[in-house]
């Protein structure tokens, strides 16, 4: 435990970058080389400059540490200030959800990686001081504002059709989902554009699908009291979407 008494604690940020990999939501880690900590995973991030706010940051260092410019979202999701976070100074943190679409392949230095967020709150691999905690904050933030906000535009490419779109939240938020009753919710909420294009033909021939595009690129609240549910039981329809009203009783 660090011992800190009448100094000041440091201010450093910290950002869970998020995207839907390989049919998996993963998070973006490095791998520390010094004590503390040395070999486990920690989330990208630094010391806060003097001259800068914290969004500007986070920004900065995703840029200058680990290549990631193609971040769609980014957003402050809590502060960690418990005094023995950090073994030897004291250091409050602030930190950050940030979302990269699924086409985006930034190029990362040897010692980061993506890992399935998954196995990060399992701890394998191994995270580092509190960072699993802030992992697990950052996918539960997405889960909840992909409810009730367009947000899935920060995951999503700038075109796809509605199958593929519903595959991306099915794994953001880890249960089924039902293409149909996606459409029908994001278009009642103004959220999907038709582009008037179609999607190649698959293997099996077949109609083409349309394509659509999310009609902002920016984060905004569609429904401030809607809540995608997992299916209730196993007699609900295949990739049921359950939308509920929290103001209604249970």
């Amino acid at each position: 435990m660090n011992d800190n008494s009448g100094g000041l604690a440091m201010h450093e940020v910290l950002a869970a970058v998020l995207q839907v990999r390989d049919g998996q939501l993963q998070v973006l880690l490095w791998q520390r080389g010094i004590e503390p900590d040395a070999g486990r995973w920690a989330l990208p991030g630094g010391r806060l400059g003097n001259s800068e706010d914290v969004q500007t940051s986070v920004l900065r260092q995703l840029a200058e540490k680990v290549d990631v410019r193609e971040v769609a979202h980014v957003e402050q999701i809590e502060v960690f200030s418990a005094p023995d976070r950090m073994p030897q100074e004291r250091t409050v943190v602030t930190a950050f959800l940030g979302l990269v679409p699924c086409v985006a392949d930034p190029a990362l230095p040897g010692d980061t990686a993506w890992h399935p967020v998954t196995d990060a709150l399992q701890e394998s691999p191994r995270t580092a001081f509190d960072h699993g905690l802030i992992v697990r904050r950052a996918r539960d933030r997405l889960r909840a504002k992909l409810s009730y906000t367009n947000l899935g535009f920060a995951l999503a490419p700038p075109e796809f059709t509605v199958s593929s779109l519903r595959e991306l939240y099915a794994v953001a938020l880890g249960h089924r989902v039902s293409a149909t009753n996606l459409q029908r919710v994001l278009a009642r909420r103004g959220v999907l554009v038709p582009t008037g294009g179609t999607a190649a033909p698959g293997p099996s021939g077949g109609r083409p699908a349309a394509l659509y595009r999310f009609a902002e690129r920016g984060m905004r609240i569609t429904d401030p009291f809607a809540v995608l549910r997992p299916p209730e039981s196993q007699h609900s329809p295949e990739g049921a979407v359950h939308l509920a009203d929290p103001r209604a009783a249970p």
